[in-house]
């Protein structure tokens, strides 16, 4: 940064002493040497405005990148010039840090939410299994008890049916295969989406520009079929329905959708904890649908988040570098 502000400083001067020689060699009627030095000057305002509207559209694009919590950003130098790659260099190695930061914080906050969940599922589970064990237990083997024992041990062996099934559905979020990126024409992609989804109230806007995404289809797929599966049912008991997928203005270097619904949103002492592993308010709910769809997203260096008014709908935006 200390070469770069004396680059600005020596192309400040550089305009100032121009300005100044035009003045002194228009006054003795030196007008080539006028000429001369004023395509100088006017070269010298270029560079300059030039290498201002450059740092200016790499400090809008960490902003664009901070405020989406995007950890994927890289910065690269327009073009060769040493002020300007050392510029790069330290952007570079901030977000880099910044990076390293995000990661490990989301990373420990996810962890310490996964641990209060599995530990309240495994409680819930395993607490009256035991009560119920240690109960049959102190019953005699008789003729006449012989139906409760055997309605007790039903009930251990659904209770740890149950256990099993969550413990499946956890392994199914440890192993999300590595996605295999390959070209994917986003016209495509909804215009394919929206021949699974025909309703009336489901509407998917198809861009005018088409462009193409670097993705794990089948996997981002999924996360849009997911994302209008819960829309679908929290509109369930509105009378007029209306979903909406939408690909939202964004810079070159990202792909953005949103997923609208007009249901019963999500109360805002839950939005927090949609995307933990098992945390559910549906009562038939595996609480591993929107899981899943964070850490697809994650996986494809994006990210998601949502945005929701209880009684008026809700809003999540996937970001996807393209």
């Amino acid at each position: 940064m200390r070469r770069y502000s004396f680059i600005v400083t020596l192309h400040i001067l550089g305009i100032a002493l121009a300005g100044a020689s035009i003045l002194l060699l228009a006054q003795a009627h030196l007008w080539f040497s006028a000429l001369m030095v004023l395509l100088l000057l006017l070269a010298l305002g270029i560079n300059l405005y030039r290498m201002q509207m450059i740092q200016i559209r790499m400090m809008r694009h960490l902003a664009e990148s901070l405020r989406l919590d995007d950890a994927s950003l890289s910065f690269r130098s327009p073009y060769r010039n040493r002020t300007m790659e050392q510029m790069v260099d330290e952007l570079s190695e901030s977000m880099r840090a910044f990076r390293t930061r995000l990661v490990e914080r989301h990373e420990m906050d996810a962890w310490q939410k996964l641990i209060r969940v599995l530990t309240h599922e495994i409680m819930n589970s395993i607490a009256p299994i035991i009560s119920l064990s240690e109960t049959l237990s102190e019953r005699e083997v008789t003729e006449k008890n012989y139906n409760v024992m055997r309605q007790g041990m039903l009930t251990i062996h659904r209770r740890s049916k149950s256990l099993l099934e969550f413990v499946e559905n956890y392994r199914k979020l440890t192993r999300l295969p590595t996605p295999v990126r390959r070209p994917v024409s986003l016209k495509e992609l909804l215009c394919d989406l929206h021949k699974l989804y025909p309703e009336p109230y489901i509407h998917i806007d198809i861009p005018n520009e088409d462009r193409t995404l670097q993705i794990d289809r089948a996997q981002i797929e999924q996360v849009l079929i997911n994302l209008l599966k819960n829309a679908r049912e929290a509109c369930t008991h509105i009378e007029q329905p209306n979903i909406r997928i939408s690909v939202l203005p964004s810079p070159l270097w990202q792909c953005l959708f949103s997923v609208t619904d007009n249901g019963e949103g999500i109360l805002p002492e839950v939005q927090d904890k949609i995307f933990v592993p098992f945390f559910t308010t549906k009562p038939s709910g595996s609480g591993i649908g929107l899981s899943l769809c964070k850490q697809i997203m994650n996986r494809h260096g994006g990210n998601i988040t949502v945005q929701s008014t209880p009684g008026k709908g809700t809003c999540f935006t996937l970001q996807l570098p393209a």
